[in-house]
C-alpha cells in the first residue's frame, strides 16, 4: 500500500447558464418595432378614416368642402336591409369559394405533374406558368375579351356556326364562367409553384418504401404527401379565398365589354359603383368595412389551424 493515496477528483461545479439581460430579451422586439410602426401607420390611418367615413353621410358635396353629417350606424343598417346587397354578397361568396377550390385543385395537379416529369418538361411548364403569372392584368383581360368577343371572337369561331354572334357576357351565368376561367388561369401558377416547393420537402425514400409495400398512388398522396404539404395548402387556400373575394379588375373590365353591372356585380365592383359611380362614399366605406369583417371571418378558421400546426 502506497503512502500517498490519490484522492478522487472533485467534480467540477456545473456552470450556470447565463440568463439574458433585460436588453437582450427586448432586442428582438426593438428590431421589429420600426417595421410594425410603419405597418400600423400605413394600414391603421386609412382604416381609421374608412371607419369614420362609414358613419357619415359623405357624398359629392363633401368632396367640395361641405362638412359631412354624422349618421352613426345608419349606413350599416342599410346593408342588412337591402336585398340587392345580399344578392351581391351571396354571388361574391359563391364565386370566391368556387374559384379558390378550382385554383387549388388545378394548381396541386400541375405541381404533382411537375414533380413527376423530367427536367426539360418541368422547365417548360415552369416558364409557361411564370409568363402567365407575370403578365399584367390589363393585357390579360384585353386578350380574353378578344377571345370571347361576340362578333369576331376566336371562341365562337372554333365552336362553329351555332355560336356565331353569341354574347358570352350578356348572360350572368356564362359571364361568371368566363370570369372563372380568367381568375383561375391567372392564379394557378402561384399555387403550383407554392405546392411544388412543398413537394420538394417530401423524402423520396419514404415514398419508395410505401410503393414497395404496395401503397397505391392515392394512398401515398393522402397519407404521406398531404400531411407534409398541408401547411402550404392551407396558406395558398387562405390567400386565394382573400384574393377571390376582393376581385375587381377582371369583373370590371368584363362589364365594360358588354355585361350588365347590376346583374354581374361582385363586392369589389359594387363598392366602386356606389362610391365612385354614385358618389355615396359613406355607404361605400361601410361596405368596405363589411368586406373586411367578412374576410376576417372566412380567414379565422384557417389562421387558427395554422397556429395549431405551428404549435
Amino acid at each position: 500500500m502506497t503512502a500517498t493515496q490519490t484522492r478522487p477528483a472533485r467534480p467540477r461545479a456545473a456552470t450556470k447558464k447565463a440568463r439574458p439581460s433585460g436588453t437582450s430579451r427586448l432586442a428582438p422586439y426593438l428590431l421589429i418595432l420600426p417595421a410594425v410602426a410603419i405597418l400600423l401607420f400605413a394600414l391603421g390611418y386609412p382604416l381609421y378614416w374608412q371607419i369614420v367615413t362609414s358613419m357619415q353621410s359623405f357624398g359629392l358635396a363633401q368632396q367640395f368642402g361641405q362638412p359631412p353629417e354624422f349618421v352613426g350606424l345608419e349606413n350599416y343598417a342599410s346593408i342588412f336591409g337591402d336585398a340587392e346587397i345580399w344578392w351581391v354578397i351571396l354571388r361574391s361568396l359563391i364565386f370566391c369559394v368556387v374559384n379558390a377550390a378550382l385554383t387549388v385543385l388545378i394548381g396541386t395537379l400541375l405541381a404533382l405533374l411537375m414533380n413527376a416529369v423530367g427536367k426539360i418538361i418541368r422547365l417548360v411548364l415552369q416558364i409557361a406558368m411564370l409568363i402567365a403569372w407575370a403578365m399584367p392584368v390589363v393585357a390579360t383581360m384585353t386578350i380574353f375579351v378578344w377571345l370571347f368577343d361576340w362578333y369576331r371572337g376566336v371562341v365562337n369561331y372554333l365552336l362553329g356556326p351555332d355560336f356565331a354572334g353569341h354574347n358570352w357576357l350578356q348572360n350572368p351565368l356564362s359571364f361568371y364562367g368566363v370570369a372563372t376561367i380568367i381568375v383561375v388561369w391567372m392564379s394557378v401558377p402561384f399555387v403550383s409553384f407554392s405546392v411544388y416547393a412543398g413537394l420538394t420537402q417530401v423524402d423520396t425514400a419514404v415514398i419508395e418504401a410505401a410503393q414497395i409495400d404496395g401503397a397505391t398512388g392515392s394512398q401515398r398522396f393522402f397519407h404521406i404527401i398531404m400531411p407534409i404539404i398541408r401547411p402550404v395548402m392551407m396558406i395558398v387556400l387562405l390567400l386565394q379565398l382573400i384574393w377571390d373575394l376582393r376581385v375587381f379588375t377582371q369583373i370590371r373590365m368584363l362589364q365594360d365589354a358588354g355585361a350588365t353591372p347590376s346583374e354581374t356585380d361582385l363586392l369589389g365592383t359594387f363598392i366602386y359603383r356606389i362610391g365612385v359611380g354614385s358618389g355615396d362614399f359613406g355607404m361605400a366605406s361601410a361596405m368596405s368595412i363589411f368586406v373586411l369583417l367578412l374576410t376576417i371571418v372566412l380567414s379565422a378558421y384557417y389562421v387558427f389551424q395554422l397556429l395549431k400546426e405551428d404549435n
